[in-house]
């Protein structure tokens, strides 16, 4: 079923829609006319302005800071907003490895914790959590996540499709080319480049039906702010590699007092084959001298550079540096990764407000039996096994725990639990008491 369709199975499906004789006629007013998608002609005429969107080939060509900033100043514009340039740059950017790193470890914290689905109540749903076990949940998330980087995130949810175990879920997800999309004024355009007017408003249905938005309107995204460190970085790689070209190696001069030309073209060619062959043959009147290179410290030139640009980068995506770059004591990268986990505490709950507030409605619409559910994260099920073990320990101590947790949880037979107090070798069991009875008897005090 294309996305047309299920437009067309949303508006019949609407109460609010009165019925005629001829049937429910669709009209849905477009910048291009009136479409009555009721009507063949009507449905590929909507097809053919709204849903085809014309994608173009981006332009990888080199950014400096001056275009950052007309970029910036572009998208900036109240009447006129154009992400355009500035999505360019930000591809440039997204390719720096280390700037790649960061975000990779705050996504893989951010994807590694459990949820689970809630009722009104707080109880847990496990059969409900099967709906979300499933890899287009997944790409949405990561969908979403990415509008932290970029700003803006504007996905499609794909056709109603069954999976393995025979559950309702959808075939997958897709981002809406983010060219296309005018988030200031919730439009997307079929052109690049296109007046924001002339573009389709997905606030309304039935675009929203079938679509989840991430980030604010108004946000360009962290991007915007990495751009000040990964162009001039690229720039620092690319005048350190002049730099090793030029001066790396020793210059090679020779001097010769022939003025055979074809002496001369013998001499230049055994100069530029001497890094193979190291050696050549010449006159008793040619002079071969290689000179090193006196110019400064390139490393301290262009390292600090690039490190320092790369630390710069660590502080924006993941608040410190000690988890990705260097370590010190144990208290300061205990803190360092208090500092991590707050931002990635703030992603989580991006995510779980996406979900509640847009992805259920829809899901439920979409015939999913997910009414009066909520998403939530588990933390409890995400404790290192030492904090397992040390929780566990302490909730044993302290109350009677029903032996069908363990055995449910690690997968093996509990019976009753055991008497300390009368196995032996245990403080204050039974050999401890045979010991006291055994001074007593001798008239020794109790403690020697």
């Amino acid at each position: 079923m294309s996305l047309l369709d299920k437009f067309l199975d949303n508006f019949r499906s609407n109460k609010n829609v009165a019925p005629s004789q001829e049937g429910i006629p669709i009209v849905f007013k477009t910048p291009y006319g009136d479409v009555n998608l009721a009507k063949p002609e009507g449905r590929a005429k909507f097809k053919s302005i709204v849903m085809e969107i014309h994608r173009t080939t981006d332009a990888l060509t080199r950014k400096d800071i001056a275009d950052w900033r007309a970029a910036w100043q572009m998208a900036l514009n109240v009447d006129s907003p154009n992400r355009q340039r500035l999505y360019d740059i930000y591809r440039d950017v997204d390719v720096d490895l280390h700037l790649t790193g960061c975000i990779d470890q705050r996504r893989g914290f951010v994807m590694s914790r459990s949820f689970k689905l809630v009722n009104n109540t707080g109880d847990e749903d496990e059969d409900a959590r099967h709906y979300f076990d499933q890899s287009w949940f997944k790409q949405l998330m990561e969908l979403c996540l990415e509008s932290r980087w970029w700003g803006h995130s504007l996905v499609e949810l794909g056709d109603l499709t069954q999976d393995g175990d025979g559950c309702l879920c959808y075939d997958g997800v897709n981002l809406i080319p983010r060219k296309h999309v005018i988030p200031e004024y919730h439009r997307c355009v079929q052109n690049v480049g296109d007046d924001w007017k002339s573009g389709i408003d997905y606030h309304e249905a039935p675009f929203s039906d079938w679509l989840i938005e991430a980030g604010r309107s108004d946000d360009l995204g962290k991007y915007l702010k990495a751009a000040q460190q990964t162009i001039p970085k690229k720039n620092a790689l690319a005048f350190w590699d002049a730099f090793a070209e030029i001066f790396g190696m020793p210059m090679r001069v020779a001097k010769t007092t022939t003025r055979d030309p074809k002496e001369w073209k013998r001499l230049e060619q055994m100069i530029q084959e001497a890094g193979n062959n190291l050696g050549m043959v010449t006159g008793m009147e040619t002079e071969v001298q290689f000179v090193e290179s006196g110019k400064g410290d390139a490393f301290n030139v262009y390292d600090k550079r690039i490190d320092r640009a790369n630390s710069e980068l660590s502080k924006l995506i993941i608040g410190q540096t000690m988890t990705i770059e260097d370590g010190s004591s144990l208290s300061q990268s205990e803190t360092h990764l208090e500092v991590f986990e707050n931002l990635v505490e703030s992603d989580r709950d991006m995510l779980r407000d996406i979900v509640n507030n847009q992805l259920i409605p829809r899901m439920v619409k979409h015939g999913f039996p997910l009414k009066g559910l909520r998403f939530a994260w588990d933390d409890a099920v995400d404790y290192t096994p030492e904090q397992q073990i040390a929780y566990e320990t302490m909730i044993i101590d302290r109350y009677d725990v029903d032996p069908s947790y363990f055995a449910d949880k690690y997968n093996m037979p509990v019976g009753d639990r055991r008497d300390f107090s009368t196995l032996p070798g245990i403080p204050g069991g039974k050999d401890e008491e045979d010991d006291l009875d055994k001074k007593q008897k001798n008239g020794r005090p109790f403690f020697d």
